[in-house]
């Protein structure tokens, strides 16, 4: 079963990445570390000094320093699949972004992480995430 574990808990993960998505559009730095776990680990490994980021502040200051290269980004994340175990969860996420940099290169980007959540204090974060590239075509 792609999703399994509590509907309130399946939810809260749903409405974590939605959010997740929803302040990378905004560009909202705040709401966007928001959605990390203190002690959580970002593994980008296509992007140069970036293949393991560990901890909110530094997955925090990466994104900052990576946004000023993509002035325009829309990112809407869609959760394919949920396994909820007590308090932490494995799933992948799929991403789809129309991202324009600062040469004016507008791309659609197609991707997929794959995620730990955690459970702490009766709320859910990432504590892990990996990201592929599946596709970039032009937009």
């Amino acid at each position: 079963m792609a999703f399994s574990g509590p509907f309130e808990d399946r939810l809260a993960i749903h409405e974590l990445v939605a959010t997740y998505g929803d302040a990378v559009t905004r560009r909202d730095g705040d709401a966007w570390a928001d959605c990390w776990a203190e002690d959580s680990v970002w593994y980008l490994p296509a992007i140069p000094g970036m293949e393991e980021v560990k901890g909110r502040a530094a997955i925090r200051a990466a994104w900052e320093g990576a946004m000023p290269g993509w002035p325009f980004q829309v990112n809407i994340q869609t959760l394919g699949a949920v396994t909820i175990s007590g308090d932490t969860a494995t799933g992948h996420v799929y991403t789809h972004e129309l991202n324009t940099d600062t040469e004016g290169l507008t791309q659609r980007w197609t991707g997929k992480y794959t995620d730990t959540y955690v459970k702490r204090d009766g709320r859910w974060w990432i504590a892990s995430r990996g990201y592929a590239v599946l596709h970039i075509g032009v937009a």
